[in-house]
């Protein structure tokens, strides 16, 4: 039984786990006087009785599933001929890969050797058994799982105990789980990040003005070794993302303003979800409006007023970012300026201020930290996005800060190292990673500095 059937049967055994328990958490309950004299309600017993047949079930599935395919491989191997043994983990994937088409039927057994076809018919028979194997134990332990807690079923269980410490052992699982991926994405940039440095010099990638990381194919050719220096891709990342937090932080702040203090509710109720709205529209057709819309219609209007302007611009690109970013704004101080208590507004008006110098002098600083919040977060959209830059501003690594020019960004060079049939372990590809680690470092950066501001004038209004 495959493990997207065999889950949802999991799962209904132990709803019926759950019915059963709490059935003769009841029945229990009747001679003794009602449930009032139980040590818990029915619905701990009975969800007692789900957690502990459903839990191990799926600790052993997990472990399975991730373990089966590795000990299927290891035995498939370790039958082939010894003449026949790869001697490398690449020779060993193609070997298996050739193995694995002969079993699923992509590839005619034929015309491959037989001690091939042979591994062939050995790793369907182990899949075979492995997926009954793995049927019976999961049921198996699931039933006896639910057998043992409808048995402990009695007045002198506390189960809500029980179902709260597992509770919590499950949720502490699951906030581990989420920083032991942080944790693990950190350190294997930060390994191939060391690859990277070890065959190209730090002060090249840092401070070098030319970005070229392709490999010429003669030795005098200009740029046979690659040239990696990361300046052009931060400063075409910094100009498009100044162009779009230009306009998207006027914009959507004095929307959020508006909206909060001015407008009439009915109005609100219009404007906010269609300005919201916005962020829902995916990446791509933002990026081709830039790129048959607004990129030529800068460039026509570039050539009218007597400038020269690239069919690709940074400009371009980041119009039509803030754009896309604006709902960020608005939304995140809309809802913070809304928060500023009401008392604020009435001691200002009280005190004969105007609704625009309340709003400049009270209610504006008292938001400020939220307001900062979002405009990093959407700063850190801005940062982030590739499929605009790519359709609006171009893949040309320029170091200029004309926004009439096509510029590339840091993210889009990582997309377009990892794709392709480079070598995973040329200077190219670990480049990617290194360009990676440099933006992680360049956003913790701003979300430190975002914090200090946030404390800084938050203590004024606590």
């Amino acid at each position: 039984m495959q493990t997207a059937n065999l889950l949802p049967l999991v799962l209904v055994l132990a709803v019926i786990a759950y019915g059963l328990a709490y059935m003769r958490s009841r029945a229990v309950a009747a001679p003794l006087g009602g449930i009032r004299n139980l040590k818990a309600l029915p619905f701990y017993y009975a969800a007692r009785a789900a957690l502990w047949s459903a839990i191990p079930a799926l600790i052993v599935l997990a472990a399975w599933a991730g373990f089966e395919g590795k000990v299927i491989q290891g035995i498939v191997i370790a039958s082939l001929p010894q003449d026949a043994w790869p001697n490398s983990p690449g020779e060993a994937s193609l070997v298996l890969s050739q193995i694995s088409n002969v079993a699923a039927g992509k590839l005619n057994a034929d015309f491959v050797p037989e001690h091939i076809a042979g591994a062939a018919g050995l790793l369907e028979s182990l899949r075979d058994q492995s997926a009954n194997f793995k049927a019976i134990l999961v049921l198996l332990i699931t039933v006896l799982g639910a057998a043992f807690a409808w048995s402990r079923v009695a007045p002198h269980v506390n189960a809500r105990e029980n179902v709260e410490r597992t509770l919590r052992r499950i949720f502490f699982v699951c906030a581990a789980v989420a920083v032991l991926t942080t944790v693990g994405i950190v350190f294997s940039v930060i390994f191939e990040t060391v690859r990277f440095f070890g065959r190209v010099p730090v002060t090249e990638f840092l401070f070098g003005t030319s970005w070229s990381p392709q490999t010429a194919l003669r030795a005098d050719q200009v740029g046979s070794d690659g040239a990696f220096g990361m300046i052009p891709l931060f400063t075409g990342t910094l100009l498009i993302s100044a162009i779009a937090l230009l306009v998207a932080v006027p914009v959507g702040l004095l929307s959020a303003i508006y909206l909060s203090e001015y407008a009439s509710r009915r109005m609100r109720a219009t404007v906010k979800p269609l300005l919201e709205m916005l962020a829902g529209v995916p990446t791509v057709v933002y990026g081709f409006f830039a790129a048959l819309t607004v990129a030529p219609f800068i460039r026509d209007l570039a050539e009218m007023i007597g400038l020269e302007a690239s069919s690709q611009s940074a400009l371009a690109a980041g119009l039509v970012m803030g754009i896309m970013i604006i709902p960020f704004v608005s939304s995140l101080s809309d809802d913070v300026i809304n928060a500023v208590p009401q008392n604020l507004r009435d001691g200002s008006l009280a005190l004969g201020a105007t609704q625009s110098e309340t709003m400049k002098n009270v209610i504006f600083p008292a938001a400020l930290p939220g307001i900062i919040g979002g405009i990093l977060l959407a700063a850190s959209r801005a940062i982030g996005e590739t499929m605009i830059v790519v359709m609006a501003a171009g893949l040309a690594a320029n170091l200029t800060a004309n926004p009439l020019e096509s510029v590339t960004t840091v993210t889009v060079q990582i997309a377009t190292l990892l794709v392709g049939d480079q070598e995973f372990d040329s200077a190219k590809t670990l480049s990617a990673f290194a360009l990676g680690m440099m933006l992680f470092i360049v956003t913790l950066l701003l979300n430190v500095i975002a914090l200090k501001i946030v404390r800084k004038y938050r203590e004024q209004y606590d």
